[in-house]
């Protein structure tokens, strides 16, 4: 007679295969611990390329990959804001940090002024430990969408003493002008107030380091339990990598790792934000070369990351974004079908922070230092009087209409173009463009980060994986 029982081992079975599918489902919704997010201010398709090109053509591996075009998962985002097709990055901060649009100029607010929390907010709620790390001021706009809210991006005063309230661990890049009071004695500041926040971060319990004298100890330093560390080692910006290279500035890849052996004695995991925020600076100066070493450094700390992510596999996330791209980045010029990475090969300083400054009025000392840091030994008749014609410009102070140099000095851009022509590169804009940028992601509940997506979207997915209330 058929009966309805089981029998007693398909019971066993049945409990034991429902018991490993309840295991398997909480291991399957578990968060990450450690979460990096980093972005490339002004890095589009072409910076992250033209790198990676670059890396191919020096290392003479057409099979070298750059570690963020090795993450398997990947995304396209769409970069505008509420107000403009073409975001600042004020605006695009705010929406990789906050979930929301708002207009070009905004700190974490909603056009009304209405302030909106942030990923790093979020994972503090959850008991995060948190950094930011930049590459230019830390009161710049990417990094102060995490941290601040202010209708204005240009207020870096009141954005610097709004970290004090963050609660942020670990905060580190350039800027102390900021942070010390008018008379400061050991530097200037662009304060218009006697307010020390430096000195107040550290009355909080905070390891301060201010400017670059104090780059040897804060390389030195390690933390010995759950520290907080506040670092403003340059009155501005950090330098470009191509100028840094000779410097005492710690890069950003040795930034990142400081970060790690900082946040990760914290027992609750990590949120860490890592800005590569001169990628976008040199683009604006049109500076090929200024854009791939900082591009390049910038992967190195992807690289850091990943080898964190290797010993933490089950626990951790790195996303690798973008704001925007800067400069309409072109890799092809005219109607040639070729890119030739060695014209770049030969550059040894940044246009911007260098060759803007060089030119004097004295012609034959700026050829001869042009020869000697950019590789421009053998200039062409049309490319010397294209550099005569801006040394005419500076000289006389009268600036031919129909070219436009951005606000850059004459001289350096053209220059610049020509450096960019020779490796068969252009570009349509001092300012940033409309298109869209790439993602890539691994780790933990990565794959919700792929595919394509509005920036906006990029903040609500990162906040589901890691478990964060953005609201």
């Amino acid at each position: 007679m058929y009966s309805k029982k089981l029998p007693k081992i398909c019971i066993v079975l049945l409990t034991l295969l429902i018991s490993l599918t309840v295991v398997t489902n909480v291991v399957g919704a578990q968060s990450p611990k450690y979460v990096f997010y980093f972005i490339g201010d002004g890095m589009g398709a072409s910076q992250r390329q033209a790198a990676e090109y670059y890396l191919q053509a020096v290392e003479r591996d057409e099979n070298t990959r750059l570690m963020m075009n090795q993450l398997p998962v990947v995304g396209i985002n769409t970069t505008h804001s509420a107000d403009s097709l073409i975001t600042d990055s004020a605006a695009a901060g705010t929406a990789l940090a906050c979930g929301y649009k708002t207009n070009n100029g905004i700190i974490a607010m909603l056009p009304d002024g209405t302030p909106v929390k942030t990923l790093l907010e979020a994972a503090e709620e959850k008991g995060m430990a948190t950094g930011l790390i930049s590459t230019t001021r830390v009161t710049h706009a990417t990094v102060a969408v995490f941290a601040s809210h202010n209708i204005n991006r240009n207020a870096e005063n009141e954005i610097a003493y709004d970290y004090l309230d963050s609660g942020v661990d670990f905060l580190v890049g350039g800027g102390y002008r900021h942070f010390v009071p008018q008379d400061w004695e050991w530097g200037k500041s662009k304060r218009k107030d006697d307010i020390n926040v430096a000195q107040r971060f550290y009355e909080e319990g905070y390891n301060i380091f201010l400017t670059e004298d104090d780059t040897a100890k804060f390389r030195s330093f390690e933390p010995k339990g759950k520290e907080k560390v506040f670092a403003a080692l340059t009155y501005s910006h950090m330098p470009y990598e191509l100028d840094r290279i000779d410097s005492e500035v710690p890069s950003i890849a040795e930034l990142t790792a400081k970060g790690i052996a900082v946040l990760e004695k914290y027992d609750d995991g990590f949120f860490m934000m890592i800005e590569g925020g001169r990628i976008d600076h040199a683009c604006h100066a049109n500076d090929p070369a200024g854009s791939i070493y900082d591009t390049l450094i910038f992967d190195e700390a992807v690289a850091t990351a990943y080898d964190f992510y290797q010993a933490h596999p089950d626990e951790t996330l790195i996303i690798v974004a973008a704001d925007h791209e800067t400069g309409g980045f072109g890799l092809g010029f005219g109607t040639n079908y070729f890119l030739k990475m060695e014209p770049l090969m030969a550059v040894k300083a940044s246009t911007a922070d260098i060759l803007q400054s060089k030119y004097n009025g004295n012609r034959s000392q700026f050829f001869d230092f042009i020869a000697a840091n950019y590789g421009l030994v053998d200039l062409s008749v049309g490319e010397k009087s294209a550099i005569e014609k801006a040394m005419d410009m500076v000289d006389t102070g009268i600036e031919d209409k129909a070219k436009r140099y951005g606000g850059y000095d004459p001289v350096a851009i053209e220059v610049t173009h020509i450096i960019s022509e020779r490796a068969n590169m252009n570009w349509t804009t001092y300012a940033h463009s409309g298109t869209v940028v790439p993602l890539s992601a691994v780790g933990v509940k990565a794959e919700q980060l792929g595919g394509f997506k509005d920036d906006t979207e990029v903040a609500k997915a990162i906040a589901n994986v890691v478990g964060l209330n953005l609201n």
